[in-house]
């Protein structure tokens, strides 16, 4: 599947993944299942976080979890937007993630797929906002964290992207 995203320093130095196309629209309502099906082809990578080199694997578990979380039931207008566009940049979001915190996992439901523990790693990405015609306006950057499970196999999987936080600062120009 073609994507067009790009990753960007800001003026600070900074990493942001640049999802170029709006491909999830709505006003109101993300079709999730359609970001849960687009999400199915990432299953079976793998990509190397660049700042740390340790390898996050994307399991079959992701597409449900991404799309059907609670976190993701509770997103609603620019955030639900922001988070169903972030997967077209996901193997970006994951390559320029730092600030890695760990986590032990406190859920007996988790005690397989995150015997290990949970991560959490901070990324950025931005997506585009069009005029009337379909010009880009700006940028809006956004905040967001990797939720990451170490499981039983020992290997790092990417569990969902939580916390997304438009970003006050601003917006970069087309």
């Amino acid at each position: 599947m073609e994507r067009n995203i790009s990753v960007i320093k800001d003026v600070n130095g900074n990493q942001i993944v640049i999802v170029n196309d709006i491909r999830f629209k709505g006003k109101r309502n993300i079709d999730w299942d359609e970001v849960e099906q687009y999400l199915k082809q990432y299953v079976g990578e793998f990509i190397e976080i660049a700042e740390s080199k340790e390898i996050i694997y994307i399991g079959s578990d992701l597409p449900d979890e991404y799309s059907g979380s609670k976190y993701t039931a509770k997103l609603k207008g620019t955030l639900a937007k922001a988070k169903a566009n972030a997967a077209q940049g996901i193997p970006e979001i994951i390559e320029i993630a730092g600030n890695r915190r760990f986590r032990e996992n406190l859920d007996r439901k988790h005690d397989r797929n995150a015997k290990y523990g949970w991560y959490r790693y901070d990324s950025r990405f931005a997506i585009p906002v069009f005029d009337e015609n379909n010009d880009v306006l700006r940028y809006n950057v956004f905040h967001a964290e990797l939720v990451i499970r170490h499981s039983e196999n020992k290997k790092l999987y990417l569990y969902d992207i939580i916390n997304i936080k438009k970003e006050t600062s601003t917006p970069l120009e087309p």
